[in-house]
């Protein structure tokens, strides 16, 4: 994680100082000037990617201090501070705008799992876990996951290395047979791998519980599919929805007792929180 994080941190600082470094900060502020500044969360939000945003200071300048006053997780007022910073103030303006991109964005992935994760909860019987999907900002997929964590929802896989799942790609690339796939997975994939599988039909559902498959996928299927997914799987494997997941549905989906929902929009599409560092 950390050498992921440096190497994520160097190439968004070298984005932003190219080979002239911050002129403006150069012409105005004297290189050993001390200073001072706040982080302030601006909106009420949940918290995440203190990591990073610390880290960027210390790969600006190991001179600056930050202290940091709430914790990942956390739920902020509409205006609240989050941390304090010290250190050479041409430092503290140099990591500004980095240190915030990344958490600004943190925070908003982890506000959208809380707000998901809340429409479902206190639904009677419901095992209903929230999941994550890869579609995260390139290059921060660490980041991401753990802002999903921290918004209170669940991790699906991290990467194409951590666990099998096969997709309608993998099954064309088999000829188009879902048994084939299974079959190649459990002859070919680490062992105690679970094995998931994606299907479009109720058929393709019950072909994937015939050929051993631990978890199915249902993709973009409605509520009543659903349903009749979950009666033909009997418990037998556990169930994913995945596509065209909305906030109105989730409350239904957990009713159903379906096993996970997966949503990309967790991460693909959660804004960037108001979070404002304030010179003093």
């Amino acid at each position: 994680m950390d050498s992921y994080l440096d190497r994520l941190i160097h190439l968004s600082l070298d984005e932003d100082l190219g080979s002239a470094g911050d002129v403006t900060t150069g012409a105005l502020v004297p290189p050993k000037a001390p200073g001072k500044a706040e982080l302030w969360a601006k909106e009420e939000m949940v918290l995440s990617g203190f990591d990073a945003f610390v880290r960027t200071f210390e790969l600006v300048d190991p001179d600056v201090k930050v202290k940091v006053e709430a914790r990942a997780g956390q739920k902020t007022s509409k205006k609240e501070r989050v941390a304090t910073l010290t250190g050479p103030l041409s430092s503290l303006l140099i990591g500004e705008r980095t240190a915030l991109n990344l958490m600004q964005r943190c925070c908003g992935m982890a506000t959208a799992a809380a707000q998901a994760v809340s429409l479902i909860d206190g639904v009677k019987g419901s095992k209903l876990k929230i999941l994550d999907t890869r579609k995260t900002p390139p290059g921060m997929r660490g980041l991401a996951k753990r802002a999903i964590r921290d918004g209170g929802a669940t991790n699906h896989r991290f990467g194409l290395f951590d666990g099998v799942l096969i997709k309608d790609n993998h099954i064309a690339a088999v000829g188009g047979s879902i048994a084939k796939a299974l079959k190649l997975a459990k002859e070919n994939a680490p062992r105690l791998v679970k094995i998931e599988i994606e299907v479009t039909t109720l058929d393709q559902l019950r072909e994937a519980i015939a050929h051993g498959a631990h978890i199915v996928m249902l993709d973009n299927m409605d509520d009543t599919k659903v349903k009749a997914a979950v009666d033909i799987a009997q418990g037998k494997v556990e169930l994913e929805v995945s596509g065209g997941i909305t906030a109105e549905r989730l409350p239904r989906l957990a009713k159903l007792g379906v096993d996970y929902v997966s949503m990309g929009a967790l991460t693909h599409s959660a804004r960037a929180m108001d979070l404002s560092l304030e010179i003093l």
